[in-house]
């Protein structure tokens, strides 16, 4: 599947430039031509590997939704700088709010390219040792955040924790009272139904929106995480 990439850059010939040549590498590019409609994209929900952001762009700056990424996403998001200011004090603030690298223009394309290989590379290292996968549902260990398909979804500290127990026995029929003691620390027989809520939340959030269901009802058990196939 292509990286996605979204470029923040108000100089239409850089941005066609760059794009043009990204595209000749299996990249896929979204353009903007300044930081609001960039931000107003990751805000939305849309899923980008890898973003682009000049310093100087009107409406918004580079450094300030560099910041806004970092507050709202943490660092899931890699970020990658396009700046004509070189001077130190310029570089240390991009790098300060969050950048995972910099480069300055003028530069060579394939300078740009070996910059972006190098950030994506590390980002699919990190993401591969903090990321359960099942299907089209993938949970983040380090944001605490959900994707199904290119939904994002925002999960409470004991939806995450349900929902991870279940990645993690995926196909396995789950008692109440085992997700009780695992996950939720109760190791007695209780009459709460605080294990209905909590599915209930997941369902909700996780399947609502799509044909193929994932979390099952097992009646006069539990709960099992599975694809209607299985």
């Amino acid at each position: 599947m292509d990286k996605k990439i979204l470029m923040a850059e108000d100089e239409e010939n850089i941005s066609d430039f760059v794009s043009r040549g990204l595209s000749d590498f299996n990249y896929a590019v979204t353009v903007v031509n300044n930081g609001l409609d960039a931000w107003k994209k990751l805000e939305a929900g849309e899923i980008f590997d890898l973003v682009m952001l000049d310093i100087r762009m009107p409406r918004m700056t580079g450094l300030e939704v560099c910041q806004k990424i970092r507050e709202h996403f943490g660092y899931e998001i890699p970020v990658l700088m396009l700046t004509a200011l070189d001077t130190t004090d310029d570089i240390v603030m991009g790098l300060h709010v969050g950048a995972d690298d910099y480069i300055v223009k003028p530069f060579r394309f394939m300078e740009l390219l070996a910059r972006i290989q190098a950030i994506l590379r590390r980002s699919d290292a990190t993401r591969s040792n903090h990321m359960l996968v099942y299907g089209d549902l993938h949970l983040d260990s380090i944001s605490h955040k959900a994707i199904r398909g290119t939904h994002k979804v925002d999960l409470s500290i004991k939806e995450y924790r349900l929902l991870e127990y279940m990645m993690e026995h995926h196909g396995e029929i789950l008692s109440r009272r085992q997700l009780l003691k695992d996950v939720w620390n109760k190791d007695f027989n209780t009459n709460t139904n605080i294990v209905d809520v909590y599915v209930r939340y997941l369902r909700n959030k996780i399947d609502e929106d799509f044909s193929q269901k994932l979390i099952h009802t097992v009646v006069g058990t539990g709960y099992c995480l599975r694809t209607e196939s299985q």
